[in-house]
């Protein structure tokens, strides 16, 4: 770090990229005597110029708390005790060995959590991690969150990490399904300041679109609000398909010489009259041919869906089907329409084609569902854990994740994990699901590792780079993420407890250099010894960065570009570096077979007739459970932080008026919510911000469990709404959890179950 001092008041500044969210905001940090004393927005960061939610606020809030595990912890006779590193390390050995030697490595499961994404530990060490581990067993919150759009920008465009993002700041329309941005600060699309960007779309003219079943704080916002039923989008959009194709709308533009499939996506959707899907999107068909005519009539426009458009139990067609209305509009790869970054951590890459992309390469034990991306879905882990027979999951590693919190049907979660023989957690905290385990690791603090966001600038709304060393030194008895999942992996590969990691550092960095220089047809090739010792003085994650930036898209090649972008250089822009708005990539970002934009994917298409049948599903008269998300939350792990959580409760039912008086349901009262899987007891808030026949509970909450040692999260408690989502209800293609649109019956709580806000497992 090299901060900025005030000796008269021994005060130092620092910068560094939030690591909270996806926004990837600009922090200055002032420091007194070593402490962070105070984190505001960084007005000189390129890209959020100051901009702050309370999250990014509370940074060194996490970074202080006392809740926050310093040290291992081991279970001993049913309580942890805190350890020193080699002895937890030589727990997990003796713990996990002899069950690999015996069960194979299948016996062992990994589930990953959202924070992951967040660190470069999680970005680069994961990955040898898992192969040293050798289980197929891999399961990640991807499959309760976006994997829909992987699997559908796998099939179309033959990359499932190739995700067209919305080109907010330049574009004349754009239409939202499925998203609150202004609360979640955006995701798959990574903008600081997302209320500032929508505010300054409609003020140079623009107009904003929001299709969702709550009148949300970005629907209140928009020009329209389109008060879809929950689980409606791919209706619509199949209508607004047939409509540019019934009107002869549909002008993919320069896309027409890049793409095949578009007569068979013609067919596909006339059964997908608006007035044909009245039913299932709850929509007037006025209002969808004019939706329709102002995307093809707009000089730029964009699609973009998101969480609501996943979690459903269409999402993958859904997610495919934003695309296709961006392809059949003209505004796919152009200014203002939904666009591919251009990271400076990848290389540019010119000429289309490639293997494309497979999805199913092996199948669950129980379930037969398919592997996307490496990983099996969430929703069958608790089949793997409970299912007797070979194969059968005895251990569990948890990496930064809560999945008694984050998964479906969280009670069955909850004694799945209790049921294990052996867990692992790399974790902060001692919550709902690490109290299960037999060994915590804790990576150290946030402010004492390095940062940059190689998910998110592979999402960026505009091609930007940022690096921030660690703010604070790591303490000598803490470890950081990548050194704990290094270690783990020393351990899977029979290398031991006791193992130097330097070994397997070195060695991925060779691979990695290796796998350039060793190419005849590279302009490195046959400098691998050189490369090397540039790097010398760089170790783990960093190492790795540094060769990534320089045989990147901006890169120095290793002095082939001199002035290119390398970490040191990186180093020297402490507000990040600007590298210019999104330009056109296609054809050069495809990878399919045919070098082509796959408008129609087979899988796809298969799913459609699924689709078509649900057109005329009798419908139910139960209500149905939607999420939402609150800006001061991030999903379950960031609730102990006072400044977070405090204020009005926000663990409350939302219910429209008309299915209050219904249900005789009074405004702060309590009410009972059932599903097929469980109930939970949750006070009432009276709202027409709602669609009747929806109503709403918000997730990441209901951390007040028994040996849960997070005093102000327990203190807040909440109620998990995981409780009621269920395990058996998915997206067949992608296998992604169903967490909207839940069917529940609500009723009047009695004096009982009002003192009953969590259920027992």
């Amino acid at each position: 770090m090299n901060p900025q001092r005030n000796e008269i008041q021994d005060l130092q500044t620092a910068y560094r990229t939030c690591p909270f969210c996806e926004s990837t905001c600009g922090l200055e940090i002032t420091l007194q005597g070593g402490r962070a004393v105070s984190v505001k927005g960084d007005k000189d960061d390129v890209f959020s110029k100051g901009y702050l939610c309370p999250k990014g606020a509370a940074l060194a809030g996490l970074h202080y708390d006392p809740d926050r595990l310093r040290r291992p912890l081991i279970k001993k006779n049913g309580r942890f005790v805190e350890v020193g590193w080699d002895e937890a390390f030589a727990a997990v050995e003796s713990g996990l060995a002899p069950l690999m030697e015996k069960y194979g490595r299948d016996a062992v499961a990994a589930y990953v959590g959202n924070p992951c994404a967040h660190t470069m530990a999680g970005a680069l060490c994961l990955r040898p991690f898992f192969k040293a581990l050798g289980s197929r067993n891999i399961f990640s919150a991807s499959t309760v969150d976006q994997i829909p759009k992987h699997v559908s920008s796998g099939l179309m465009f033959g990359n499932p990490g190739t995700i067209p993002v919305p080109d907010i700041d330049r574009t004349h329309f754009l239409l939202i399904l499925g998203a609150d941005p202004l609360v979640s600060n955006g995701s798959l699309a990574t903008a600081p300041d997302w209320p500032g960007r929508l505010r300054a779309l409609k003020q140079r003219g623009a107009r904003l679109v929001v299709v969702d079943p709550r009148t949300s704080e970005t629907a209140k916002l928009a020009h329209e609000h389109l008060p879809m039923k929950p689980g409606g989008d791919p209706f619509l959009l199949m209508s607004l398909i047939r409509v540019l194709f019934d009107e002869d709308r549909a002008n993919p533009g320069r896309l027409s010489d890049h793409m095949t499939g578009v007569d068979a996506v013609r067919e596909l959707c006339k059964p997908f009259s608006p007035e044909a899907v009245e039913k299932r999107t709850g929509i007037d068909p006025a209002l969808v041919y004019r939706t329709a005519r102002a995307l093809a009539a707009a000089p730029s426009a964009a699609v973009y869906g998101r969480m609501g458009t996943s979690t459903v139990e269409f999402g993958t067609l859904a997610n495919w089907l934003v695309d296709v209305l961006n392809i059949l509009t003209g505004n796919l790869d152009r200014a203002g329409g939904a666009m591919f970054p251009t990271p400076a951590h990848m290389p540019r890459r010119s000429r289309p084609g490639g293997k494309g992309w497979i999805l199913g390469r092996w199948k669950s034990r129980v379930k037969g569902l398919r592997e996307v991306m490496g990983e099996l879905p969430v929703c069958t882990l608790c089949d793997e854990i409970e299912s007797p027979g070979k194969g059968q999951v005895r251990a569990l590693i948890t990496v930064a994740s809560n999945p008694v919190i984050a998964l479906p049907n969280s009670n069955r979660v909850d004694r799945a994990l209790a049921g294990l023989d052996f867990m692992v957690s790399v974790d902060f905290y001692l919550n709902a699901s690490t109290r299960h385990a037999h060994v915590i690791l804790p990576p150290t603090g946030p402010l004492s590792t390095a940062q940059y966001d190689f998910a998110f600038y592979n999402l960026s709304i505009r091609n930007i780079a940022n690096y921030s060393p660690p703010v604070l030194p790591k303490p000598h008895d803490e470890m950081d993420k990548w050194e704990i999942l290094y270690g783990l992996a020393m351990i899977f590969s029979g290398h031991g407890a006791s193992a130097d990691i330097t070994q397997m550092d070195d060695a991925i960095i060779s691979m990695m250099v290796g796998g350039a220089a060793g190419k005849e047809t590279s302009l490195l090739f046959g400098r691998q010894r050189e490369i090397l010792q540039a790097m010398k003085d760089l170790r783990g994650p960093d190492r790795m960065l540094d060769f990534m930036l320089r045989t990147g898209a901006y890169g120095d090649g290793f002095g082939l570009n001199p002035g290119g972008l390398s970490l040191s250089r990186l180093e020297e822009h402490p507000h990040g570096m600007d590298l210019g708005p999104l330009e056109e990539r296609i054809p050069g970002i495809l990878r399919t077979p045919s070098g082509k934009i796959d408008l129609a994917p087979e899988p796809l298409v298969r799913d459609v007739q699924r689709l078509t049948e649900a057109i005329n599903r009798p419908e139910s008269d139960a209500l149905v459970l939607v999420g939402r998300r609150h800006l001061r939350t991030n999903n379950s792990w960031m609730a102990n932080i006072s400044s977070l959580v405090s204020g009005p409760p926000r663990c409350v039912l939302h219910v429209h008026p008309k299915d209050a008086v219904r249900l005789g349901l009074e405004d702060g009262a309590s009410a009972v919510i059932k599903s097929r899987v469980g109930r939970v007891t949750a006070p009432v808030e009276i709202t027409p911000d709602i669609r009747p026949g929806v109503v709403s509970l918000p997730h990441g909450w209901g951390h007040d469990l028994d040996g849960v040692r997070m005093d102000v999260a327990r203190a807040h408690g909440g109620l998990n709404s995981n409780v009621l989502s269920d395990d058996a209800c998915f997206d067949p293609l992608s296998n992604n959890a169903v967490l909207n649109g839940i069917p529940v019956v609500v009723s009047k709580a009695d004096a009982v179950e009002t003192a009953t806000v969590h259920p027992a497992p």
